[in-house]
Formats: C-alpha cells, sequence, structure tokens
C-alpha cells in the first residue's frame, strides 16, 4: 500500500494492521505527519501540532504491543483533538485570543478516554472561537477552508475535526455539537458527524451537569469507525448526573441490518424553513436509495412549534453559566457573535428558562408520538451548501432574512431540542462538486439504531469514498 492508500483507510482496517503487527505505530505517525505537512498548509486544519511528542509516543506504543500486554481499541491512532477540549500539558486555546497562551493541567473527559483506548495525542484542530457559529475562523489562528473548494467554508464548530478527517491527516475525530457543531461540518466537508444522545458521552468538565444540549461526540469518514471511536467514549462517569449507564460496547457490535418494512418520515423543511433548492435536489435523489433498502418513505415531519425560541433561550443561558464572566470582564476582546451569544442568557428571566423547559417537554413528547409512527425522520443536515470563505454567516436564504448570526442552522438546532441522536451522512455533491449530507434522525436513545441506518446508506452510496482533489496537489 501507497502512504495515501494508508491515509483514506478505515480505522477498523489500521487497527487490524497495527495488531497484526503489518503496520507499525512508528510507520503510521511518519506517514500522517507527511500528510498533515502536505496539505495542513492548503486547508489550516490543524493550529497545534507536536511531531516530536507524536514519534515518541508512537516509539512506545510499538514497544507495548511488542510486550504483549493489553492493547486499547484504537492503539496508536494519531489523533488532533478540538481546541475546545482541555489537553493536559497541551496548549488549549478555545479559539480565544484570552487564551493564546493557556495549557491546562488536566484532560477533558473525553480525551481522557480517548487516550485510554490507545489514541496518541498530537496537537489540536482548529474551531470557532468559544465554538460560536458554524464558520471555522477566529483570531488565534484563522479560517480552515473547505477541501472540496478552499473558497468555501467547511462549516463548524468542529471544522477542523472534519477536514482533517477528509484530508487523510487523521482517521478519527472528536467533537462537540450544541447546534450542529458535528453533524454541519460533517455535512460540508464529505465526512460522518454523529450527535449522540445527551448523556450517552458524558461531559466533563462542565458547570451543567444535566445540560440536555451540549453533547461530545465522534466523527470520522465511515460509519464503522464513527461506532468503533463510540464505543470507547461513551459510557457512564459518575461525577456526570446525566450520563447514561448502558456501556460503550454496545456501539462494538455489527451495525448491520435488514430495514425491510422500515418506516421512514421524510422532510425537505421541517415544516416550512427556508432552503437552498440545490440541497434538496442532491438529498431527494437519496430517497430511491431508502426505498430500495426496503423503507417505505413518507413527506412528513413533527411540530416544532416554538423549538427557535426554546433553543435560543436553552443557549443563551449555557453560554451565560459557561462565559458571563469573560462578558464582564473582557467585552472588547470577545467576537461580536461570542458576545451577543452570551448576553442572550444574561438578560433571561427566571420565566424565560422555565418557559423554554415547559416548551422543550412538550417537544419532546410530540417526538415520542411521532416516533410510534415511525421509525426515523430524515431531513437537511444545514439549509444551505458551503459558501464563501469570507462570509462569516448566512443572512437570507431564498429571499428570507436570517434574524441572528445562528438562523441558518435551524435544521440542526430544532432536532437538538428534541433530545434525539442524529447523524450527517454523506449523501452526494452538487452540480460545482461540494458535499451535501443527509440528517438521520432516531427514536430517544436509539443511538445504535441511527448508526444501523446510517451504515446501510453508506454501503449502497458509497459517497465517503470520494477525496477533495486537494490532497492531491503538491
Amino acid at each position: 500500500m501507497t502512504d495515501t492508500e494508508i491515509c483514506f483507510l478505515p480505522a477498523v482496517r489500521i487497527v487490524e494492521l497495527i495488531k497484526s503487527k503489518q503496520l507499525s505505530c512508528r510507520e503510521l505517525m511518519e506517514i500522517q505527519l507527511k500528510q498533515i505537512e502536505k496539505v495542513n498548509p492548503k486547508v489550516n486544519a490543524i493550529v497545534t501540532l507536536l511531531q516530536e511528542k507524536g514519534l515518541k509516543d508512537a516509539e512506545a506504543a510499538d514497544n507495548l504491543l511488542v510486550s504483549g500486554k493489553p492493547i486499547g481499541p484504537l492503539h496508536g491512532l494519531p489523533v488532533t483533538h478540538k481546541d475546545l477540549f482541555l489537553t493536559k500539558g497541551i496548549k488549549t486555546t478555545f479559539a480565544s485570543p484570552l487564551f493564546s497562551d493557556f495549557v491546562p493541567n488536566e484532560n477533558s473527559l473525553i480525551i481522557e478516554r480517548m487516550q485510554a483506548a490507545g489514541i496518541i495525542t498530537i496537537g489540536k484542530n482548529n474551531t470557532p472561537e468559544f465554538g460560536a457559529g458554524s464558520q471555522t475562523y477566529n483570531e488565534v489562528f484563522g479560517a480552515t477552508l473547505n477541501p472540496y473548494d478552499t473558497t468555501k467554508t467547511c462549516g463548524g464548530s468542529s471544522g477542523g475535526a472534519a477536514v482533517a478527517l477528509a484530508c487523510g491527516m487523521q482517521h478519527i475525530s472528536d467533537g462537540s455539537d450544541t447546534g450542529g457543531s458535528l453533524r454541519n461540518p460533517a455535512n460540508f466537508c464529505n465526512v460522518v458527524g454523529f450527535r449522540p444522545s445527551p448523556g450517552r458521552v458524558p461531559v466533563w468538565p462542565s458547570e451543567m451537569g444535566w445540560d440536555p444540549i451540549s453533547v461530545h461526540g465522534p466523527m470520522a469518514r465511515t460509519v464503522q469507525d464513527t461506532a468503533l471511536l463510540l464505543s470507547v467514549i461513551s459510557g457512564p462517569d459518575p461525577r456526570v448526573p446525566n450520563s447514561i449507564s448502558e456501556s460503550g460496547t454496545l456501539f462494538s457490535q455489527s451495525l448491520q441490518k435488514d430495514f425491510k418494512g422500515t418506516k421512514i418520515a421524510w422532510s425537505n423543511n421541517l415544516g416550512g424553513l427556508p432552503v437552498d433548492p440545490i440541497v434538496n435536489s442532491v438529498l431527494n435523489e437519496q430517497r430511491k436509495t431508502l426505498e430500495n433498502l426496503g423503507c417505505t418513505v413518507i413527506e412528513d415531519e413533527p411540530d416544532f412549534t416554538n423549538a427557535d425560541k426554546a433553543f435560543k433561550i436553552w443557549r443563551g443561558w449555557a453560554r451565560e453559566i459557561g462565559q458571563g464572566e469573560l462578558l464582564k470582564n473582557h467585552r472588547k476582546d470577545l467576537k461580536e457573535t461570542l458576545a451577543w451569544d452570551i448576553e442572550q442568557g444574561v438578560t433571561l428571566s427566571g420565566p424565560d428558562v422555565g418557559w423554554a423547559e415547559a416548551e422543550r417537554m412538550a417537544l419532546f413528547q410530540r417526538m415520542h408520538s411521532f416516533f410510534k409512527e415511525y421509525d426515523y425522520f430524515i431531513c437537511p443536515v444545514s439549509q444551505v451548501p458551503p459558501f464563501d470563505i469570507a462570509t462569516k454567516y448566512i443572512t437570507e436564504i431564498q429571499n428570507e432574512k436570517m434574524e441572528t448570526f445562528i438562523d441558518w442552522m435551524k435544521s440542526c438546532y430544532y432536532i437538538t431540542l428534541t433530545g434525539s441522536p442524529s447523524i450527517s451522512v454523506p449523501a452526494g455533491f452538487t452540480p460545482s462538486g461540494l458535499p451535501i449530507g443527509m440528517q438521520i434522525v432516531g427514536k430517544y436513545r436509539d443511538d445504535f439504531g441511527v448508526l444501523q441506518l446510517a451504515h446501510a446508506f453508506e454501503q449502497v452510496t458509497e459517497f465517503w469514498k470520494t477525496r477533495p482533489e486537494v490532497t492531491q496537489l503538491k
């Protein structure tokens, strides 16, 4: 195999090669570092890189393999982490000038679990400032470019992770998702981004132990690789009160399933949202794929009444808890949209939050009733295709003005509010070659079922195999 072929192999195959000693951890590390050196300057996905540490840790991983001692399921995989996650002894900037030199003394739980499973941390990847917005740019590292067209955005906030995957710079990635930050960049970059059920991947440290909105989760080029990573980052933690008690081993099982007789609700606009016709043109071509799998596809959607307002209240409340002190003390040092985001929480009243919780519960019950009739709900991930990198956020779709910098992501954050697991899986390309993902939404806590349908769809379509041309350029 060539180095390039190794870079684009599924993670499950790489792990097999390492365990069988057909590929050493040192060899893999050298190949990945060469790929980063070749491609990263064109896309700016990886913003902190620790080459010497990576090579040293790879040698240690090889020695452990030779010793015959137990190894983890991700042994030897080089990974950069989202720059919102704490990495002990490694710079973590939150993409903010205020933290441009910050080095934490602890790991986020998701990092701790990945490292325990055998990954080798080699750096950090790019994200918007404190993850605010679905366009990856900041004043510390600049913008991350879409590898399928470097004049376009890669989405966000897990944009650096999505681009690193699409460009073969790593095989698995971690990310987080409040209003679409795992799903949107995956959708824009032809990779897989999975928003698990709240509590499936415990979030620690965190000021909100019962947070139903913000989650951590996996990204990869294939659904099987996504499940592999989810198997090691999910499972309960006693410090996190909303963590789900099921073991992550659930996601190590085969994803194969017969979908004959499966009933799917299909929506082009989630009940009236403006959606660029190009998005639906690509997605509608895939209805027949689902039907060929044995599914019955019916146009329908849940009732998302008050989802917009309720989500924004929850989001604002979480922002104030997380970054309220920064707003008080460093207002002028925050990007305008982030300051606005935090301010939405500052001005909330108790009745505001109470109303939002009541509406969230009402939506949850409507979804419960909806899923008595359907097995899955499918809709667009984003309401627009990848847009110009110079555009900070979308202000208008189909002649409808967007009121805020996040309104163009309603197709994602409506789903967030339901509490349902959801995934973005590659579903095709626009006439100009830009990726479009399909959003598959499952029943409450049926994370495994969502992965199964996404896997079946992926096995038939194989859109994930289309690599960006930027990886071929010298």
